[in-house]
């Protein structure tokens, strides 16, 4: 059967805002048909939910805030409860971004914050240089255990807590509706893919995964991860996208 150049591709996040998304370049690059859409959606969990997990925000002294949601999520549930959030918490940021965006709600230059290089692991040696602090970890039901982990083997007092839930967005309008590649971003966007399509066959498709636990979903589901990040070589999934295209419609 003769091979056609890749024409399309589906990305499982929302339309990046800026004009300037290197998703763009590679949309015009290779004059793609490129569509964003969210496979799942952030759902709040209330006051009441949150009481039943019997946690004291107050009893922490350092918050691990590894998104936007988590950061959002915190404080609106400190507001619903009434939680006076005392200046002399600790907050411990997966990246810069993430710190920043602590300005919507406390004044940073008055706070102790302290930031990663990107990931949650390269928090680590952070939490061991302050190790007698106790941890609050706001997150949803889909995370990865690797804080938990560590935690436990360092033995630093640490709790999560689910501020927050992910669900499975609506996607009945892509019933029939096909692309040379889907780009999966989380296992969770896996989950959402078989909920909204049981039957779903890979057939001709190329599957992107990004991350190890995402790309585990993939496999786990019976489907082939055809380009994966990061790698060594592609360390983003723009680049693995990026090459994966050059190097197959230059074979057709």
């Amino acid at each position: 059967m003769k091979k056609e150049k890749i024409k399309s591709i589906l990305i499982s996040q929302p339309r990046p805002e800026s004009l300037k998304s290197p998703w763009f370049d590679l949309e015009k690059k290779y004059k793609l048909k490129m569509d964003f859409r969210p496979f799942i959606m952030v759902e709040p969990i209330s006051g009441k939910e949150f009481r039943q997990q019997k946690v004291n925000i107050l009893d922490y002294t350092a918050i691990i805030l590894n998104s936007r949601n988590s950061v959002d999520n915190f404080f609106r549930i400190c507001t619903e409860l009434k939680v006076e959030i005392p200046i002399e918490l600790k907050y411990f940021c997966v990246n810069e971004s993430i710190a920043n965006y602590l300005s919507k709600y406390i004044q940073v230059r008055k706070r102790k914050i302290f930031i990663g290089k990107g990931t949650e692991t390269e928090l680590f040696p952070l939490f061991k240089s302050h190790s007698s602090e106790k941890y609050l970890f706001p997150c949803s039901d889909w995370r990865k255990q690797d804080i938990e982990k560590f935690m436990k083997k360092s033995k630093i007092a640490f709790k999560e807590a689910f501020f927050y839930r992910i669900i499975s967005s609506d996607l009945s309008d892509l019933t029939h509706v096909n692309y040379d590649i889907i780009a999966f971003f989380s296992p969770a966007d896996i989950r959402s893919l078989f909920e909204n399509f049981p039957k779903f066959k890979q057939n001709k498709t190329l599957i992107a995964g990004f991350g190890a636990t995402t790309l585990k979903a993939i496999i786990d589901s019976g489907l082939e991860a055809n380009i994966q990040a990061p790698t060594p070589q592609t360390p983003s999934m723009i680049t693995a996208v990026d090459k994966h295209i050059e190097t197959h419609n230059k074979s057709v």
